[in-house]
């Protein structure tokens, strides 16, 4: 794909001066009400990987808000039911919210939870891929933030497609990130055999994979009623992901201090993803790297670390061509 000529940003003003979570940054409920679809997505059908925690649970709130019918992921039923509350609490009655079971670093659970979906439902608007975190098989991150999704995708296609019509057609969000910039895909060694290991590369590398990804499914299957856009969420470092990353880690960007008035609350992170997800814009189009609740500009030299702009190499159609090759390769499809 091309990046957009002129990037669409409904939200940049509210974006020009951060001070941190909470602040005038909508939230993925407020892109809700500006949308104007409170309580009217309840013929919509949509399946959120990641949805028991963090960025997830936000997500699946606010469509849930707007009246759609909710499919989570989660890797156990505690967790699972655990989502489930959080999703619904102090909410109108909507829809029951359903958990597929899901473990995105097992392809065989991959494909028992398309199963699963299949089984309960014939009907998928917007598949939205939030992150993920362990695999067996693959470089870890490469397994859960890419390969598995791939093959959910793969799997879950068919579905997409059917529900398409030409006033509402279907859509897959893919979470990517800030970290795609540390990294295009290694297509030489992207499992780090011949290589000491880097975890951010590893994890930028990733995130590379899933631009590449919807972009790759908008050329593919734009033309038949499927739409995807990639998304970078924002600088949220209250999720699992950076839970767990050490001092040092945080000493490679500058010190975690360096995100203090870029750092997004999870609510506001979870904004690009419902307006990505819902907005008319990407109706009839799509293939885009969306930041800040709009399309995204590329990088200049003075670029924040963790900000909403994208490095040339997150469009290269020869890049997304050989990555989907390779995946299809990977997963046996």
């Amino acid at each position: 794909m091309s990046p957009p000529s002129q990037a669409y940003r409904p939200y940049l003003e509210s974006h020009r001066s951060p001070a941190g979570p909470g602040d005038a940054r909508p939230t993925a409920t407020q892109i809700i009400k500006d949308l104007g679809l409170d309580g009217k997505l309840a013929n919509t059908t949509i399946l959120i990987t990641g949805g028991s925690a963090g960025l997830g649970v936000q997500t699946a709130r606010a469509l849930y808000l707007a009246g759609a019918k909710i499919y989570i992921t989660a890797r156990d039923e505690q967790k699972g039911q655990k989502a489930i509350t959080a999703i619904t609490k102090d909410a109108i009655q909507g829809q029951a919210v359903e958990v597929v079971y899901l473990d995105l670093g097992d392809l065989d659970s991959v494909r028992a939870a398309a199963k699963d979906f299949l089984a309960r439902s014939n009907q998928l608007n917007i598949l939205i891929n939030n992150a993920g975190k362990t695999a067996s098989g693959f470089e870890t991150q490469m397994g859960s933030n890419h390969f598995g999704h791939f093959l959910l995708f793969q799997l879950l296609k068919p579905v997409l497609l059917a529900s398409s019509t030409p006033t509402d057609t279907s859509r897959v969000v893919t979470l990517s990130s800030y970290g795609h910039t540390m990294s295009p895909i290694r297509f030489d060694d992207i499992g780090f055999e011949n290589t000491e290991y880097n975890g951010w590369i590893a994890y930028g590398q990733s995130k590379t994979a899933n631009i590449y990804m919807a972009n790759s499914i908008d050329r593919l299957y734009g033309s038949q009623g499927l739409h995807a856009v990639s998304v970078h969420p924002g600088a949220i470092l209250d999720t699992e992901l950076l839970r767990h990353s050490t001092k040092d880690a945080f000493d490679a960007f500058g010190g975690p201090n360096i995100f203090d008035k870029l750092e997004k609350s999870a609510e506001q992170g979870a904004a690009t993803t419902v307006w990505a997800a819902l907005t008319p814009h990407f109706n009839d189009k799509g293939g885009v790297y969306c930041a800040d609740c709009g399309e995204s500009i590329k990088a200049g030299d003075d670029a924040p670390v963790g900000g909403p702009e994208y490095v040339s190499h997150a469009y290269d159609e020869e890049a997304e061509d050989r990555l989907w090759e390779l995946s299809c390769k990977a997963v046996g499809v």
